[in-house]
């Protein structure tokens, strides 16, 4: 940290209860100017807002947790402090694909590296408490909406944390601005809220759990919340698949569908799919266990495990099958399928097909 530090820099003691502005510096010790006070006791963070520190993300302590992690099968390691893309590109190098790696972000200095950062990243963590510290309190907001918009464009998962609740650690019902700070988070096309102290040490985690789940549904049955997403899609990236799963919202509205179902082993398309925000239900089938519980994490998604289809008949029939058996559709009922060929190929979705669910006893039909 003193080699990172500069002659004015800003240091950050205790989540900011402590501002020291740097006068002087070596290798070892810095003088400072104690701007804002406050009691100081041991083992209290410390944060320098304005400069990149020149150490790796992952501590020797990290590396150690993350061995044991990898070993017993997790299936997301979350990274936090990260500052650049290498610093994931570090950790993927490390997982090996044993799991899903999520970067939070919670330093201004990842803000100017965001794109670079989502390249290495199966998902993103809007870390608002630590973010809040190294930034003014007007530009947490502005980050948050940045984060959640440049994750949707790309398809990667983004969850939005801290103090969503906070005063139901003590309290019953939320107030009303932490109710609308759910519901903005929502609006804004968050895939996940996260809870913490309200339910890791809270008095009542069952209720906080319940007032978002029905803030989170009560946006979603808002007539508006359609078109305030697609309004937020930033567009493709001119791929293939990304034309594919907007072209199947698209048919899936038109033709009044019961249900989308993609098939996927690596979770791609599916992502893709929830990324469209489609009014219909999305059931993910994959023969992969690890992606069906990787894609927990993204919105919308009703993940199955399904054997590797072989053949059109295979997509069709265990589409409308398993869309029945899941309770997504009724026979007769329409069902969109997503689906890539090569069948058993891990790969970018090229097949969309509308099919019916079957009457019990036969077989579906396209």
């Amino acid at each position: 940290i003193f080699r990172a530090l500069r002659t004015g820099m800003l240091l950050l003691l205790d989540d900011g209860r402590v501002r020291l502005r740097v006068n002087e510096r070596t290798d070892d010790w810095a003088d400072v100017t104690v701007e804002s006070g406050s009691k100081l006791s041991d083992r209290k963070g410390v944060a320098v807002p304005e400069a990149v520190v020149p150490v790796s993300a992952l501590t020797p302590k990290d590396r150690e947790d993350l061995a044991f992690a990898l070993r017993i099968g997790v299936d997301w390691v979350a990274l936090s402090f990260v500052q650049k893309a290498e610093d994931m590109a570090e950790l993927k190098q490390i997982v090996k694909g044993r799991a899903a790696c999520l970067a939070k972000i919670e330093k201004p200095q990842a803000l100017n590296e965001l794109e670079s950062i989502l390249d290495y990243c199966d998902g993103v963590m809007v870390a608002r408490g630590d973010l809040g510290v190294e930034l003014d309190p007007e530009e947490v907001p502005v980050a948050q909406k940045r984060i959640i918009r440049a994750a949707r464009q790309r398809g990667v998962p983004v969850i939005v944390a801290t103090q969503m609740l906070e005063s139901m650690t003590a309290s019953p019902a939320p107030t009303r601005a932490e109710a609308s700070d759910v519901a903005n988070a929502a609006y804004e096309g968050a895939d996940a809220l996260m809870l913490s102290a309200e339910t890791a040490s809270g008095d009542y985690p069952l209720e906080s759990v319940g007032v978002m789940s029905r803030i989170i549904e009560r946006v979603e049955r808002d007539p508006m919340w359609p078109s305030l997403m697609d309004a937020e899609h930033a567009g493709m990236d001119d791929i293939d698949a990304d034309a594919l799963v907007a072209a199947a919202r698209k048919a899936a509205e038109a033709q009044s569908t019961a249900c989308i179902v993609v098939f996927t082993t690596l979770g791609g398309t599916a992502r893709r799919m929830a990324r469209e925000r489609p009014l219909q239900p999305v059931l993910a089938l994959t023969p992969n266990p690890d992606t069906a519980r990787r894609l927990a994490l993204v919105w919308g998604l009703e993940t199955r495990l399904g054997k590797e289809p072989t053949s059109l008949e295979d997509v069709t029939e265990d589409a409308v099958n398993s869309a029945v058996e899941y309770e997504m559709a009724e026979p007769g009922q329409r069902i969109l399928i997503l689906a890539g060929t090569p069948f058993g190929a891990p790969g970018a979705a090229n097949l969309l097909r509308l099919a019916h669910a079957p009457a019990k006893g036969a077989k579906g039909r396209a």
